[in-house]
């Protein structure tokens, strides 16, 4: 089977989100080295704060933060999974574990 491009997977992606009106983008701030990893497969997910209303289907924008400014770089992946507190005793209450798809890069 042939792997798709990240064009492919941006399309889908988009065709998604046109067509799940209940979809929330959320941008959300990700350290270069957690960036590669989703870049390359490696890391797919995202342990975060839930301070937000985070659902399966939503999108997150991870724009790379280098600890004092934007780099430039952001990656788009859809949430697959949610893990929360209620869910998994082992987590600290107030965060989640968003499983993610594939991540696509953005260039602007």
């Amino acid at each position: 089977m042939k792997a798709k491009s990240s064009t492919e997977k941006l399309r889908e992606y988009v065709d998604l989100f046109l067509n799940s009106p209940t979809s929330n983008v959320h941008d959300l701030k990700i350290l270069p080295n957690y960036f590669n990893a989703q870049l390359s497969g490696a890391k797919r997910f995202e342990v975060r704060c839930a301070d937000r209303d985070y659902n399966v289907g939503d999108f997150l924008v991870l724009n790379e933060w280098d600890g004092e400014k934007y780099t430039g770089r952001k990656l788009e992946v859809t949430i697959t999974y949610i893990l929360g507190g209620y869910d998994f005793d082992g987590l600290v209450p107030g965060f989640v574990i968003l499983g993610t798809s594939d991540a696509v890069e953005v260039k602007q």
